[in-house]
């Protein structure tokens, strides 16, 4: 039988800026029932109102009208994305603080075994170690209900582990937002869907959500048939921008590993590249950075021990290790931003380097999204492709409307989307990706996963986030925090599979696990008709003449008084959009084909 809820929300509605967010009359009212041992996944995009939502259930946020029950005596604890530390000089001064503060000993037990120095002044605590912080404290309190709000940002692959071991022991319930996929995967039973000021509840892990999303998806596009054309157009929207991004994106995953394949037969044992297939010359001449024997130490302490590597045009580099293992270090040393103590790193002179690091500070509050992108004006040049400033917006999942909003105003999950519209327009043959996955939600991090498989030149990436690891890299570079630094041909999970398999010299009895299943061979490359060439030549400029002719409609349909004014207009531009975007559409799927025959 089913135990009562811990904690029940009924009725809600919640109004804010003028909006209703939650309730009111565009949304129906929010409930939600929260079990003794729930463990929930929070998803929705940035901007929805997932962490409104945690202040809701811990009380912090009153709401417009509906009731808020919870079992007598339950404690709740947030842990914040963000937490406040103005006013206390240490860590555990903050941890201390409030009326239900934890105990010191439990705290520092805790702090213990994630590794941070309670003792530590706030003023110069990095990002990792205020988020130790935040978890030890959290923990030591004893919750009977936790609500975390993006808890592995900031975390090494340790702290990951240790979390993930700590929650599934847990006997209370749990929420968590997260763009963390393995984190989900591995712990939630639940999942709450937050979309467009509606609450959606299904008894499956996160595991299960993608499938749910796109049936829920596809039920709304065949009921918007029966609607307006308006409507039609915002359905078809939604949907196109989870599912058919989806589907293209599997074309991709099947190229990376075609990449994956390539380039493990390059890499021998020892970490060094070499030639199957070409002749050295040609290796050479695809070279874009080249590391032999390179080392670093800080006093008596190796960070790096003497590695080569030898980085192509279109490798896509990961870089993974705990906190203080040296990844920075490798990283400023492979573009030439540190000098190593011994060894050589040659860059090609054409390199030219595109760095994203996720700070959001360097968007000025004031300016307008317009003025970010494209200094004000209607068009912007994305790497030497003129597209118009609304249609690249609708590219990073943004409503063109937002066009003349100030950056202020939006989440921090927003700003950092919008850094990455602004960097990636850039043109360059050589990004730099530093904890790119910080504050993106689901669907963002599909997006960048979508733009880095399309990306041209050269990737190079320090993040802690497994799966995003596993769909976009070729190569892993593995620091173990010993100075040795691990090539794997593919992502995090080869690179952890590489690291459970026995050394030489141990117990012959120790069994290696299991390795995975080889990426599937290249496909036959495939000769094009003279028709095939053209569409293959041409579809590009159309499908972007398309997006121009469907910012420009939206823009018009924009007007909330031409529905009334002229309604005869409003239908022929919302028929003329629908057109274009179908025509748009046959064309990407077209063209993609394509582009699987002339890759392959």
């Amino acid at each position: 039988m089913a135990q009562p809820p811990i904690l029940s929300l009924e009725g809600m509605a919640l109004q804010q800026g003028g909006k209703w967010l939650f309730g009111g009359p565009d949304h129906d009212p929010l409930d939600l029932h929260i079990g003794p041992r729930d463990r929930i996944a929070l998803i929705g995009r940035n901007g929805v109102g997932k962490t409104t939502l945690f202040r809701m259930i811990d009380g912090r946020v009153e709401t417009d009208s509906g009731m808020r029950k919870t079992k007598p005596g339950m404690r709740i604890v947030l842990l914040e994305q963000d937490p406040d530390l103005t006013g206390h000089a240490t860590l555990m001064d903050w941890a201390l603080a409030g009326d239900h503060a934890p105990q010191e000993h439990e705290v520092e037990a805790i702090a213990g075994q994630l590794g941070i120095d309670m003792s530590r002044e706030t003023k110069g605590a990095s990002g990792g170690e205020k988020r130790r912080a935040a978890i030890a404290r959290a923990l030591a309190q004893d919750p009977d209900l936790l609500l975390m709000d993006e808890p592995t940002n900031h975390l090494d692959l340790g702290a990951i582990d240790w979390l993930e071991s700590w929650l599934d022991r847990y006997r209370g319930a749990f929420l968590v937002i997260s763009h963390d996929r393995t984190f989900l995967k591995r712990l939630t039973r639940s999942t709450l869907w937050l979309d467009r000021g509606n609450l959606r509840r299904k008894e499956v892990g996160f595991g299960g959500y993608e499938a749910w999303e796109e049936q829920v998806y596809a039920e709304e596009a065949r009921a918007a048939e029966k609607l307006d054309a308006k409507l039609k157009l915002e359905a078809h929207w939604l949907e196109r921008g989870v599912t058919a991004r989806r589907k293209r994106n599997q074309g991709r995953l099947e190229k990376l590993w075609q990449m994956r394949a390539q380039r493990a037969s390059m890499i021998s044992a020892a970490g060094t590249a070499k030639l199957k297939l070409a002749t050295e010359e040609d290796f050479k001449s695809k070279s874009v950075i080249v590391a032999q024997d390179i080392a670093k130490s800080y006093g008596e302490r190796a960070i790096i021990r003497p590695f080569s590597l030898r980085i192509q045009r279109g490798d896509r580099i990961g870089i993974v290790g705990a906190n203080g293992a040296g990844k920075t270090t490798l990283l400023k040393m492979l573009t030439g931003e540190l000098e190593p103590d011994s060894g050589t790193v040659e860059i090609a002179k054409t390199l030219t380097g595109v760095m994203i690091d996720q700070q959001r500070q360097l968007l000025t509050a004031d300016k307008t999204v317009r003025q970010v992108l494209a200094e004000g004006g209607d068009w912007i040049d994305v790497r030497g492709n003129r597209k118009h400033v609304q249609a690249y917006l609708k590219d990073f999942l943004f409503d063109p409307k937002i066009v003349d909003m100030k950056v202020g105003v939006l989440s921090g999950g927003e700003r950092s989307r919008l850094l990455l519209a602004r960097e990636f327009a850039k043109a360059s043959n050589l990004l730099v990706l530093d904890e790119p996955t910080n504050d993106l939600d689901l669907e963002t991090l599909d997006l960048l996963q979508e733009v880095i498989a399309d990306y041209e030149g050269t990737v190079l990436i320090v993040s802690h986030d497994r799966d995003f690891l596993d769909r976009t890299v070729t190569i892993t570079l593995g620091l173990d925090g010993t100075g040795k630094v691990d090539v794997v041909a593919g992502g995090y999970e080869d690179w952890e599979t590489k690291r459970r398999q026995p050394v030489a010299g141990k117990a012959r009895a120790e069994k290696a696990p299991d390795k995975p299943a080889p990426p599937p061979p290249p496909p036959k490359s495939t000769k094009l008709s003279y028709k095939d060439q053209r569409d293959y030549e041409l579809l590009p400029s159309r499908i972007e003449e398309l997006e121009t002719a469907i910012a420009k409609g939206e823009e018009i349909l924009s007007d909330p008084g031409l529905y009334t004014a002229d309604p005869q207009k409003f239908a022929n531009i919302s028929k003329g959009i629908e057109n274009a975007r179908s025509e748009k559409d046959a064309a990407e799927e077209r063209w993609l084909a394509l582009a699987e025959l002339v890759e392959g």
